[in-house]
């Protein structure tokens, strides 16, 4: 019998190894001679670069950036175990996270720090670059990415502009000739699982901008500068992003990767799929257990559980999924490839509790889920 266990992280309680771990631990009670495969999972957010690193044996690498505020900040990324593969979240260098709240001012953030990742990226030799681009405290279109990574971005007289949104007004023209070369051939996945366009009323600076402390009248300075950014990349680079899909995702970080890499934006779990190889890990299981923190209505709309699903539904797998809560409207999951859902908190528990003993209660509920699978007969696929 093979089980496969591929949840993602249970935020602020368990990654997503620690809760496949606890899973297969509970499995094991009651059925010891299971064959398990741990496949840790992400969507595209924060905690990729760990799940993947996880999956595949790779490592994380440790490396000190500029920040969102022109500070230094610690951050990371990974390679993993194939070694021509890095995985970057965008966060870890130019996050939301990184900016004290009374400090937020997206006029003046950069996603340099974002830039500098990926030249360190380059440095290991790899070939493909995933990047996740949730999170972010930036609204600059990827200028600072794109300086970082050898661009010149230049005003009227011939001079670098400066960081941060509100400079991209002073934009004149753009000037690749220092780029860096090694970008040319890299295969770049942009994990984005918003389709906001650049510029107007579902922009980037319309719609992600309050949460980074603009103000009504700063929104309506960046929409205009990312704008003009948009019509000097289309003249310089031949390059057309304004309305694109997805452009508006991370402050138009999405937008500035089309323009200055060879990148494609696709949904974050899908692309953590194909990294870890689950659909060719599932196509022989008899179970796929899956989860996350919550599951909920919102939970078909890309979320780590539902690729896992759709990924197992190929093969006719059964999909069972876990979770610290079950929300009202979570049955709307079972059209989507989840036959059962469960929650592992074990009833009514403060919050900070339900995170202090979540390996426990996980480990408990997979213990429960895997006595009523063996009541099925062994749960094989040769016994039915």
């Amino acid at each position: 019998m093979k089980i496969v266990i591929a949840p993602d992280s249970f935020k602020e309680s368990l990654s997503a190894l620690e809760a496949a771990e606890s899973i297969e631990r509970g499995f094991q009670r009651v059925l010891p001679d299971a064959e398990y495969v741990k496949v840790p999972m992400a969507d595209g957010g924060e905690g990729t670069v760990q799940s993947l690193v996880d999956a595949t044996g790779g490592e994380i690498i440790s490396k000190t950036v500029t920040g969102p505020l022109g500070e230094p900040v610690d951050a990371f990324f990974g390679i993993l175990g194939n070694q021509t593969t890095a995985v970057i979240e965008m966060a870890a260098a130019s996050g939301l996270h990184l900016v004290p709240a009374a400090d937020r001012n997206p006029l003046v953030t950069t996603t340099r720090g974002t830039g500098e990742l990926i030249s360190a990226a380059l440095d290991y030799g790899v070939n493909h670059i995933i990047i996740g681009i949730g999170g972010s405290a930036t609204n600059d279109g990827g200028a600072g990415m794109a300086k970082a990574l050898g661009a010149r971005l230049l005003d009227k007289d011939g001079m670098e502009i400066g960081e941060g949104g509100g400079a991209l007004c002073h934009l004149a023209s753009i000037n690749l000739s220092d780029f860096d070369p090694r970008l040319a051939t890299i295969k770049i996945e942009v994990a984005c699982d918003v389709d906001n366009p650049l510029t107007g009323e579902k922009g980037a600076s319309a719609i992600f901008g309050p949460q980074k402390g603009a103000t009504p009248e700063m929104i309506e300075q960046l929409d205009k500068n990312l704008s003009h950014y948009a019509a000097i990349i289309e003249r310089d680079l031949g390059k057309k992003i304004e309305d694109v899909s997805g452009a508006g995702a991370a402050g138009g970080l999405g937008g500035g990767l089309l323009a200055f890499l060879p990148s494609e934006l696709k949904r974050g779990v899908d692309i953590v799929i194909e990294a870890t190889g689950l659909s060719h890990i599932v196509k022989d299981a008899d179970l796929v257990i899956t989860g996350e923190g919550k599951i909920d209505g919102q939970t078909i709309f890309g979320k780590t559980p539902i690729g896992v699903a759709k990924t197992a539904k190929k093969y006719g797998v059964p999909v069972i999924g876990i979770a610290g809560n079950v929300s009202k409207d979570s049955a709307v999951v079972h059209e989507y490839g989840i036959d059962a859902i469960f929650s592992v908190v074990p009833g009514v528990i403060l919050l900070e509790d339900a995170f202090k003993h979540a390996e426990e209660y996980v480990e408990t509920t997979a213990s429960n889920i895997a006595a009523v699978f063996k009541m099925h007969g062994d749960g094989s696929r040769a016994s039915k």
